[in-house]
């Protein structure tokens, strides 16, 4: 359950673009076609699944502070983290090298139609930014990293996907002037955001029994004031009517 809902969540809710607009030079510049824009998102999907998960071993097991106590202990007290960029900067480097000489190798039409935004992965800010936000949300395990990235990149594929089906059928329609080409563009990336919005309810259903238990604790709060406010009332009548008896005799 865990696993899912940090898979539609990284879709849908943290959205790479709609939510926080990042990668949005090759959003912008990849888009004009559907064919480039499932080419180019097929390429982030396997870049953010491969170095997300590596990214968070290199974090765990050599970065953290604590991270090397398993060399032995006079290395626990050693702190790396002022290392992260470079890290991982160097593992999304290595790996867009390797996607980029798969695709020249497999697909050169696909490869020539990319041109120079598929070595540019390399420094697509939604590529880092995967790796950065798994670090700073301290994601606990393997799994969720591998979870989280491919989530991430399936959420900018259909981003980039969206866009481009859009902006093929928007070429026979009758765009004023001065907002053909990236004017339009923008204004359709941000009805989008705003519609992706709406799934910021979607995934509430954990803070369910934290609710309740609020819920519980305000009742039993009030149950106590009221049964204070009846014992005093109680107190109140008994020294009235001992008053009473007092005066009478």
């Amino acid at each position: 359950m865990e696993h899912l809902e940090l898979f539609f969540k990284s879709i849908f809710v943290d959205n790479m673009v709609f939510a926080y607009f990042l990668g949005m030079c090759s959003y912008l510049a990849v888009s004009k076609k559907v064919s480039t824009a499932v080419g180019l998102g097929a390429a982030v999907i396997f870049v953010l699944a491969v170095t997300v998960p590596l990214n968070w071993l290199l974090d765990q097991y050599i970065l953290k502070e604590g991270a090397l106590s398993w060399l032995g202990e006079e290395y626990a007290s050693y702190d790396l983290s002022f290392l992260s960029f470079i890290m991982f900067i160097a593992t999304i480097a290595t790996m867009v090298q390797l996607v980029e000489i798969v695709v020249e190798k497999f697909s050169p039409a696909l490869y020539n139609s990319l041109g120079i935004f598929l070595p540019l992965i390399a420094v697509n800010c939604a590529i880092l930014g995967g790796s950065l936000f798994m670090q700073s949300r301290e994601i606990p395990t393997l799994g969720l990293a591998a979870t989280y990235g491919i989530g991430s990149g399936i959420g900018w594929f259909l981003a980039i996907l969206a866009i481009g089906a859009i902006r093929e059928k928007i070429r026979y329609s009758s765009v004023p002037g001065p907002l053909r080409g990236l004017g339009i563009t923008f204004i359709l990336t941000g009805l989008m955001a705003i519609g992706f919005m709406s799934f910021g309810g979607m995934l509430t259903g954990g803070d369910e029994g934290t609710g309740e238990q609020a819920t519980e604790t305000a009742v039993k709060v009030e149950d106590k004031e009221i049964d204070a406010e009846t014992a005093t009332l109680e107190s109140t009548k008994e020294e009235n009517i001992k008053k009473k008896t007092a005066l009478n005799k």
